[in-house]
């Protein structure tokens, strides 16, 4: 009983810790959908955010029920702690599948829709407002084209726009006369689009994955030691579990 108490207070000031790391990949997911959101048609990609701020906001009172169940048993606390622990089950374990899931599937869409934008881009040096699209993303991930700054030499040969330059988005940051053309490679994001957004969307659905597999761990271990101190309580009045 001793050692189930103590493992209790100590996951209850892990599950205070680890609500910020949840939260914080939450918000990551959010985020990343948010400033992306040309890129991936459906606006569900990212319910495993808000799914992992949800069980966040449920860890707080869950450790805060597990240090004082420790200190003092109560069935009623018991009671309302396994109550608890059950929701972040099911809330940790579904943004773990939806983070799997939807980095495979919007991966699959990367490729596609940055196409889409590059061969749709006006096919000239200058800046153009129905450009800003593709010109955003080159811009945040100093990158440039799909997979290198030719894809733009090939989308402008195929829309008969022969051009010896590239948008100007593809500029280094340093460089700030850079107009994006050829003879200045050295100015030039040398890397791909495509390649640092999969990076990027990996990591942060990969962090929100293992965060939610951890704390499903942790939460099981909880209510193993939870149902340790139960079996030391009167069996009477136990109908509200």
């Amino acid at each position: 009983r001793s050692s189930a108490q103590a493992l209790l207070r100590f996951l209850g000031f892990v599950f205070w810790a680890t609500a910020a790391a949840q939260a914080f990949g939450g918000v990551l997911v959010i985020l990343i959908f948010k400033n992306y959101r040309y890129l991936f048609q459906e606006s569900y990609l990212s319910l495993p955010g808000w799914l992992a701020i949800a069980a966040a906001l449920i860890l707080l009172p869950t450790g805060v029920l597990a240090v004082s169940i420790s200190i003092k048993s109560s069935r009623n606390q018991q009671g309302t702690f396994m109550y608890l622990l059950l929701l972040l089950l099911c809330l940790e374990m579904s943004s773990a599948v939806l983070a799997h899931v939807y980095s495979i599937r919007t991966a699959a869409q990367l490729e596609s829709a940055m196409g889409y934008l590059v061969y749709q881009h006006n096919g000239s040096c200058s800046q153009d407002p129905e450009s800003r699209v593709v010109d955003e993303v080159q811009r945040k991930m100093q990158c440039c084209g799909i997979h290198n700054y030719t894809d733009w030499l090939k989308a402008r040969a195929a829309s008969w726009h022969p051009t010896a330059c590239v948008p100007q988005s593809c500029c280094k940051e340093k460089y700030s006369h850079c107009r994006g053309h050829l003879s200045h490679l050295e100015q030039l994001s040398q890397e791909g689009c495509l390649k640092k957004l999969e990076d990027h969307l990996w990591f942060v659905m990969l962090y929100v994955f293992w965060c939610c597999i951890v704390l499903s761990i942790l939460e099981l271990l909880a209510a193993v030691s939870n149902g340790i101190l139960m079996r030391h309580q009167p069996f009477q009045n136990f109908r509200f579990l």
